[in-house]
């Protein structure tokens, strides 16, 4: 009997776990690493009473785990990749959810002049002195995307011992700068939330072309069946609803917010 009561409680408890309800999400690694996700996502599984299973990569992979049908729901921040995912039939219900901007960082020495400089532009083209090396994220994140067209506008080639390409997120990125004494190019938020461990400083900002705005989006049902769109509609309305937006906006590191919500603002 006790066998047979023992042997019923664990198939209840396969049973419940197999019946958990899971959205799957690919984001930025900046909305994990500047602990957003940690404030947003348990608000959520409290009201749905589910679990969101959460894939922290470059924006372009999560677009591509989102193209590949192995998630519901994508939250990233490279806008033009985003449209083509659209466009491409890939997705659904794109939505602005928040924005900050990109920080040019480096050492305080400045050996290179950077913070003299009057655009975003101008300050690339300034690093490429050989004062000191430059940290790429290379993994086809948002923050890569960026960086890649702010070296077009400037006309130079990324390329030789000054320039490292990483391929690491943007919290280890922001480490291996900061022990090389090294500059990069970071999203204001994850520096915010690192600024206390490095020596690295804000040396520019404030150009309008450093803005980094954030939209999500659902994987198109069309395309896969199997994909929880309306659980993804339910997540999409939370992070663009006043509970959300209201999440979004209180969320701050050392008095600093980090994020601006584009929705209700």
């Amino acid at each position: 009997m006790r066998r047979f009561i023992i042997t019923l409680g664990i198939l209840l408890f396969t049973v419940n776990v197999n019946a958990e309800t899971i959205l799957r999400m690919s984001t930025t690694t900046s909305t994990a690493d500047s602990g957003l996700l940690d404030v947003l996502n348990p608000v959520f599984e409290k009201k749905q009473q589910v679990r969101l299973d959460v894939i922290a990569v470059g924006s372009g992979k999560a677009l591509k785990l989102a193209e590949n049908g192995d998630v519901d729901v994508v939250f990233t921040h490279a806008p033009d990749a985003e449209m083509e995912f659209v466009k491409a039939g890939f997705g659904v219900d794109r939505v602005p959810v928040m924005h900050n901007d990109f920080v040019i960082l480096g050492p305080e020495a400045d050996k290179a002049g950077v913070k003299k400089s009057t655009t975003a532009v101008q300050a690339f083209q300034k690093m490429v002195t050989g004062a000191a090396e430059f940290i790429s994220r290379g993994d086809d994140s948002g923050t890569e995307k960026k960086e890649l067209e702010l070296w077009q506008a400037a006309g130079i080639k990324p390329e030789g011992a000054w320039y490292v390409s990483a391929g690491q997120g943007m919290g280890a990125v922001l480490e291996i700068a900061d022990e090389k004494q090294a500059y990069t190019l970071s999203d204001r938020g994850t520096f915010i939330s690192y600024q206390k461990k490095l020596d690295l400083v804000v040396l520019f900002e404030g150009d309008p072309a450093l803005n980094n705005p954030y939209h999500i989006m659902a994987v198109n049902p069309k395309r896969y069946s199997h994909v929880q769109y309306e659980l993804a509609k339910k997540y999409i309305n939370f992070v663009t609803g006043k509970e959300g937006q209201d999440l979004i906006r209180s969320f701050k590191k050392g008095g600093q917010q980090l994020f601006y919500p584009d929705v209700i603002k």
